[in-house]
């Protein structure tokens, strides 16, 4: 065989014994397979019928806690010696096992409106002397960890009164939490009433930024950073009864 012009030629044989070429028939040419007609243009999803502003003052996120001395970082007596008059006990502390035997315990919620404008406190307390309550705050840290004030109720209301039956209610609001870390500020106080940081880049500077908003309580809170600390005259330091807050249990029925 030859290639001519570039074609494939066949041989065939012919009667007389001669052979003739002949072009070899060119292959069939496949189909292109049609083209894909493009999607529609979507348009967005409508949005619902139910939209209600003036639903984010209802109740939204609900935190619990149960409080008990054991939930405490360390005994009274082993207060450091550096700790400031204000925050050391003035009368006779007594044991955690010694609380507990006395019945020194609580279970509070902390709820937040939908809109984060606001957070409701309440927290019945069993066992304890309400006369001998100096100081009840939320403070933020880990458990175990001694961490600094975030709200000291005593910005938002009368302690003595609003404890004096054992069940404590109060509203707070972002000014509460601005005057606690504004409390005390450039003195040894200071250090405890500091508030809580935001671990958080921020346009303001470089200096780390402090939790000013009930939003910034509620943030705090899912991440499990959040307790309520009530201290008394004998248990100013470390506190009497202190509860973790934690996502409220829903109940089912």
């Amino acid at each position: 065989m030859h290639i001519v012009r570039n074609a494939l030629l066949c041989a065939v044989l012919i009667g007389g014994g001669g052979v003739a070429w002949a072009e070899a028939p060119e292959p069939a040419k496949t189909a292109k397979p049609a083209a894909t007609p493009a999607a529609p243009p979507t348009s967005p999803a409508p949005a619902p019928s139910a939209l209600d502003p003036s639903k984010g003052t209802e109740v939204g996120m609900v935190f619990e806690s149960w409080l008990t001395p054991h939930q405490e970082g360390d005994e009274e007596a082993n207060t450091p010696s550096s700790v400031p008059k204000q925050f050391r006990s003035q009368t006779p502390s007594l044991s955690r096992a010694e609380r507990e035997a006395a019945g020194h315990r609580g279970h509070g919620q902390l709820r937040f409106s939908k809109d984060l404008s606001r957070a409701w406190v309440d927290v019945k307390i069993e066992g304890v002397n309400t006369a001998e309550i100096n100081m009840f705050h939320i403070h933020c840290g880990k458990p175990g960890i001694l961490g600094p004030i975030l709200v000291d109720f005593s910005v938002a209301t009368d302690l003595k009164s609003n404890l004096a039956d054992g069940m404590f209610s109060v509203e707070i609001r972002n000014e509460h939490i601005v005057k606690t870390t504004e409390h005390g500020h450039g003195s040894v106080i200071g250090a405890f009433t500091m508030g809580c940081i935001i671990p958080s880049p921020s346009l303001s500077g470089a200096k780390p930024t402090k939790v000013l908003t009930v939003a910034g309580m509620a943030q705090m809170a899912q991440s499990g950073d959040l307790y309520f600390n009530l201290h008394t005259t004998g248990q100013t330091y470390y506190g009497d009864i202190r509860g973790q807050l934690l996502p409220a249990e829903k109940t089912t029925r």
